[in-house]
């Protein structure tokens, strides 16, 4: 199933970067970013053979400029009033470049949206006022190469961009860091209990969830033995601005839950992806921990805390 980026989520300068890298693909290696300040219409540029722009039998070769224009507007269109404003003054500096012979062609990536008639419209007002080749790459033409190329996801983490929900991640890194600590000293006996089943009707819950048996399993054998202690350690008089972080974080993640769970086919899918973003963002901190997080994780679904119920109880 292919996956469309909100690019309008990343920084300015993490757009930039994935312009560079997706040059790196259809452009080649030698793709030149330029350091920050006033770029002179240029973000960066590459000289050569294209390996495969416009098309792999017919590339292009010269001297290339690369612009990058990112807006956070999630409705933006290349045919905004803004947009013709952006290209004008891209204009004026193009002529420059050109009289100075530093350029045959002109990329400019944007992660607006753009339709073919206008794509037409713009890219003719680029060529005649600057008679070299040009191109507006949109949002649409991006999100293909992000399919073809997933090495430029991977390295950008773009799909903590895909999250369903969206919280604050201190708060659960604070819980797991102070639970780490303490946890030795909780009472002994608690922590070699098991929890009882058998008055449990999870079964139920993992259908309504569809959280399948296997990882379920996984649950039991990788986690289930610390419930009981992070159940007294949340309830510890002591710790309750521990718990109320807990119930914030749980109550901004039953929401998001709630309004996106169709994007993921199984609950398990949706665990694992809260539990790698939470894992990135914090990884000095909890790369030792790394277990302890999946078990609060698992704990909240047990808990009844994420994920659909109906009158389940944990006993």
């Amino acid at each position: 199933m292919n996956r469309t980026f909100p690019l309008y989520d990343l920084h300015w300068q993490e757009f930039e970067k994935l312009v560079i890298m997706i040059c790196d693909k259809i452009l080649g290696m030698g793709t030149m970013n330029f350091s920050k300040g006033s770029d002179g219409g240029r973000d960066a540029k590459f000289e050569g053979k294209a390996n495969k722009y416009p098309c792999a039998q017919t590339p292009w070769e010269g001297k290339f400029i690369i612009q990058a224009k990112h807006t956070e507007k999630p409705t933006a269109k290349c045919s905004d009033n803004d947009f013709k404003t952006i290209l004008k003054q891209e204009v004026e500096k193009l002529k420059k470049l050109i009289e100075n012979n530093e350029v045959d062609y002109y990329l400019l990536f944007t992660n607006r949206s753009l339709s073919a008639n206008i794509n037409y419209k713009l890219e003719n007002l680029l060529t005649n006022n600057v008679n070299i080749k040009s191109a507006i790459i949109s949002n649409e033409r991006i999100q293909l190469w992000l399919q073809e190329y997933p090495d430029i996801c991977k390295r950008l983490n773009l799909d903590n961009l895909l999250l369903p929900l969206q919280f604050y991640d201190n708060d659960i890194k604070a819980i797991v860091i102070a639970f780490s600590k303490i946890k030795e000293n909780l009472s002994e006996e608690i922590g070699k209990q098991q929890v009882n089943l058998t008055h449990i009707e999870l079964t139920k819950k993992n259908e309504m969830n569809n959280l399948s048996k296997e990882y379920f399993d996984f649950i039991k054998s990788n986690s289930m033995l610390y419930f009981e202690q992070i159940k007294e350690f949340l309830g510890s008089p002591k710790n309750r601005q521990l718990k109320q972080d807990y119930d914030n974080t749980v109550s901004d993640l039953q929401e998001q839950i709630i309004i996106k769970r169709e994007e993921y086919e199984k609950f398990e899918e949706l665990i694992a992806f809260i539990y790698k973003y939470i894992l990135e963002r914090n990884f000095d901190e909890l790369k030792n921990m790394r277990k302890l997080l999946r078990v609060f994780l698992h704990y909240m679904y047990f808990n009844c805390d994420i994920g659909k119920s109906e009158n389940v109880s944990t006993g």
